[in-house]
């Protein structure tokens, strides 16, 4: 199948001049896909993670569409980047997800949320939310594909992280962000918001605590540490209580330290927008809470990178993948973010394109 267009760039200022840049992290531009657009028998839209492939240029996307609006499912794209800026994105493939009985899922049984390709096999590492609503609890999970969308495996999730009518993940506040660390050797996943036994979600007066978890490539979990939330930055309007803040994805800084990531929060106020900040995570001296209790544990050391907004990008969306692209001629590294649109109207497929010194 031939390569569709579907990328437009967006004018009227709401990127800055390319060079905009605030403690060596510069705006090289955005794209935005346009709404209910058609690839390969699919609507694009719920593009909710990313990853690149440096062997063939390609990028991997991930659609969070609960198999409504089609089969749960990936795309592969082309997207050029340079000094130029951000190319219009180019899609070159999808392939929907399967079951271990190679039976597409079934409407509202999976949530798909960030993906990953393995660096040692090319397989797909991709999480899903599972469900929390009424008497419905499935747990969240972290199931590896093949490229063709085929079946291999499914990793354990740790105990705390199962869905249980008094403890685990939120409703549509579980496994949302995961990466590859120590050169494919370890997979690290982390939670959006608290889990129920770990207090109650951050607010514009106080953080929150959620969970990143490190475990072996092929299963076992090897630790989990605490991961502080920044308050959210707005209350809703008109009405209070409709505000959030959680991690929407995480990255290996470096391929080969597993101690250092960079982290997306991704906060949200009915009324006020999207407030969109990437911190760089240590966790050498944090404290594991795989068996213990979360609070007074000492949680992973963060630093700001960037605020989305201190670099001038106006109309910022649901940002909620982030991958390491191209390095460029003067040694900066490319790092594109994907905003999932929800397939609202009022919500744009829109890509971020940084340079990070």
């Amino acid at each position: 199948m031939a390569a569709a267009v579907l990328g437009i760039v967006v004018a009227g200022g709401a990127v800055p001049d390319a060079g905009a840049a605030v403690d060596g992290v510069r705006v090289l531009g955005e794209q935005v896909v346009g709404h209910d657009v058609e690839f390969g028998g699919t609507v694009v839209g719920g593009l909710s993670g990313i990853d690149y492939l440096s062997g063939t240029g390609e990028f991997v996307l991930i659609s969070d569409d609960r198999s409504e609006k089609g089969p749960a499912r990936v795309y592969t794209a082309r997207i050029a980047l340079g000094e130029a800026g951000i190319g219009p994105v180019s899609f070159t493939g999808t392939k929907p997800l399967l079951r271990a009985d190679g039976v597409a899922y079934p409407p509202k049984s999976v949530d798909p949320e960030d993906i990953r390709v393995d660096p040692w096999t090319g397989n797909y590492f991709w999480t899903q939310e599972g469900e929390r609503a009424g008497e419905v609890l499935a747990d969240p999970s972290v199931r590896v594909a093949r490229a063709d969308g085929g079946f291999v495996a499914e990793l354990p999730i740790p105990e705390n992280e199962r869905m249980r009518a008094d403890s685990g993940p939120r409703q549509n506040q579980a496994l949302e962000g995961a990466t590859f660390a120590a050169g494919g050797a370890l997979f690290v996943t982390a939670m959006e918001g608290p889990l129920l036994q770990d207090g109650p979600g951050a607010t514009t007066t106080a953080g929150a605590t959620t969970r990143i978890t490190v475990q072996a490539r092929f299963g076992p979990v090897l630790a989990q540490y605490a991961y502080p939330l920044e308050p959210v930055f707005a209350e809703s309007r008109p009405a209070a209580g409709q505000a959030s803040n959680g991690v929407t994805a995480i990255l290996a800084d470096d391929t080969f330290d597993p101690t250092r990531l960079l982290v997306v929060e991704r906060a949200f106020a009915k009324g006020a927008g999207n407030r969109v900040r990437i911190f760089e995570v240590d966790t050498t001296t944090a404290a594991t809470v795989l068996d213990a209790p979360i609070a007074g544990a000492r949680p992973v050391a963060k630093r700001l990178v960037a605020d989305l907004t201190d670099l001038g990008i106006e109309a910022v969306d649901n940002i909620e993948g982030m991958t390491w692209g191209p390095r460029l001629p003067s040694g900066e590294r490319t790092l594109v973010l994907v905003a999932d649109n929800n397939f609202a109207s009022e919500q744009r497929t829109q890509l971020i394109a940084l340079a990070v010194r």
